[in-house]
């Protein structure tokens, strides 16, 4: 895997990722919340999923 195919890709070796895990085009993975902070829909949800 090049610098050019993932933000993760590259180095000499055997080197692990130097960065926090991400994905292809650069969007943290593992825990990062993709939905936005004020979302029209936001009144809609009553509880979170997870919260059950």
């Amino acid at each position: 895997m090049n610098p050019v195919d993932h933000p993760m890709g590259g180095g000499e070796g055997r080197s692990s990722g130097g960065r926090h895990p991400c994905s292809p085009n650069g969007i943290p993975a593992k825990g990062f919340k993709t939905r936005k902070k004020n979302k029209y829909s936001d009144k809609y949800i009553v509880r979170k999923r997870t919260a059950k």
